[in-house]
């Protein structure tokens, strides 16, 4: 089986990904919490900035790749429509691989619920966003 992904769809995700981070961890937002929840000063952020927008961006491309090619394969197997099967699998991708284990890890490392609300909520909401994009943006 040939899996057909749109390449538009993934790069698109891929900016709404970095879209949806600098908006979530923004001042205005999550940011302020998130920050001194992790300890980092403003000066340590600044100061990492370049390398964590690069890995952001790459982890972001390879999460809009690897959701568009199980959106294929579960809308091969479903045959709903293109937007649902997206929307449903970006859904169950987070809870069974996302959401459990930041939840997990954070457990781990005894962080503040707060701060793991913060990180799962903005799996979720780049993985709804970008399963909307490639839901609407077809091979």
């Amino acid at each position: 089986m040939n899996v057909d992904i749109s390449w538009w769809a993934v790069i698109w995700a891929t900016v709404a990904s970095m879209v949806v981070g600098l908006a979530w961890f923004a001042k205005g937002m999550f940011g302020t919490a998130w920050a001194g929840m992790v300890k980092l000063s403003e000066k340590e952020r600044k100061a990492k900035m370049p390398q964590a927008f690069a890995v952001a961006l790459v982890t972001g491309f390879i999460m809009a790749y690897v959701l568009a090619h199980m959106v294929f394969l579960a809308h091969s197997y479903f045959l709903n429509s293109w937007l649902q099967d997206s929307l449903c699998t970006a859904f169950w991708m987070w809870v069974g691989f996302s959401g459990l284990r930041v939840l997990m890890y954070d457990t781990f490392e005894h962080r503040r619920k707060k701060l793991t609300l913060i990180n799962v909520g903005n799996e979720l909401v780049t993985l709804i966003i970008m399963a909307l994009i490639i839901g609407l943006i077809q091979p």
